[in-house]
């Protein structure tokens, strides 16, 4: 694998996550330059995506370079039956970089030992979700003005959702602590929890969402039930309302809360939260933008 791959969140260190803030950082001041003239950037993506994709893509046009590539894998060869070898062996001819999202759990890591090129994990199955980390980390950065010693209370989907588990990992260097909120269906796997007992992080776990653990947040990380990856649409329909924010519950909540989402939303947020200066999440998807372009120049080692 091309070490300056992303696959996952745990292949940076903490040196490498906070240099990739500080050039993030940068990045929100001046987004438009050319230091990625006559590159190529190859988006695959094999599962739908909206923010991800179209930030990537606005990343490198903003960067100077090309983006090739498709958004549905039914107008690739993958429909006439070609393997994700073959697609991966073909597009590092082509590129210089490969943005990949795939439905299957670990088929970023698969691609990463094929291609001549670097590849960026863009979300594989419920497994990780890096870029989303970068983005989520940068936003918690610029609300608290800090990554240590947090409180983060996720909620929602806990076992299919990619986006928390690469989050929870990434936090490891911060001495954070946890609250998981979630239905018995839905809670976080063990191999998350062991992973926090192992690294001696914090952690309660319940499946109420109560005001006292709204009051005592300082991120409050909501997640959509995922219906794409339930097997059992009785399931589905029975856990996907059960935990909803409402603006009024953040009434006591700490002056330095902030409500992150990693989007698209149901009904796990009301609207009547958009309007309190506590929600931002839309502000969270904009800093997609400059985390990615941050993630970019790290894969193709450009300074």
């Amino acid at each position: 694998m091309d070490n300056r791959s992303l696959i996952s969140i745990s292949d940076l260190s903490k040196d490498e996550i906070m240099a990739m803030l500080k050039r993030a950082a940068e990045f929100e001041k001046n987004p438009n330059c050319n230091i990625l003239e006559g590159k190529v950037v190859a988006s695959l993506f094999f599962e739908p995506s909206t923010r991800t994709r179209l930030s990537f893509e606005t990343a490198v046009n903003r960067l100077g370079g090309r983006v090739i590539g498709f958004s549905d894998a039914r107008t690739s060869s993958q429909a006439k039956g070609e393997t994700l070898k073959d697609t991966i062996m073909m597009v590092s001819n082509y590129a210089d970089l490969i943005v990949m999202r795939h439905y299957l759990e670990g088929a970023a890591r698969y691609a990463s030992e094929l291609s001549h090129v670097p590849v960026i994990n863009a979300g594989d199955g419920a497994n990780q979700h890096p870029t989303q980390t970068m983005l989520d980390l940068y936003s918690i950065y610029k609300t608290q003005g800090t990554l240590d010693n947090l409180t983060i209370t996720m909620v929602g989907d806990l076992k299919y959702g990619r986006t928390v588990h690469s989050l929870l990992e990434a936090m490891r260097f911060w001495n954070p602590k946890f609250n998981f909120v979630a239905c018995e269906e839905l809670k976080m796997p063990a191999k998350y929890k062991k992973f926090c007992d192992e690294l001696g992080i914090t952690y309660r776990e319940s499946v109420d969402f109560s005001q006292e653990i709204i009051n005592e947040t300082d991120i409050l990380y909501m997640t959509r039930v995922q219906r794409e990856r339930f097997t059992d649409l009785m399931e589905y329909e029975r856990t996907k309302s059960l935990y909803t924010l409402h603006n009024a519950m953040l009434a006591d909540s700490k002056p330095n809360l902030r409500v992150l989402h990693p989007l698209p939303r149901v009904t796990e947020i009301s609207q009547d939260v958009d309007d309190n200066p506590k929600a931002y999440y839309f502000q969270q998807a904009k800093n997609g933008l400059f985390a990615r372009q941050a993630i970019i120049c790290r894969a193709l080692g450009i300074d």
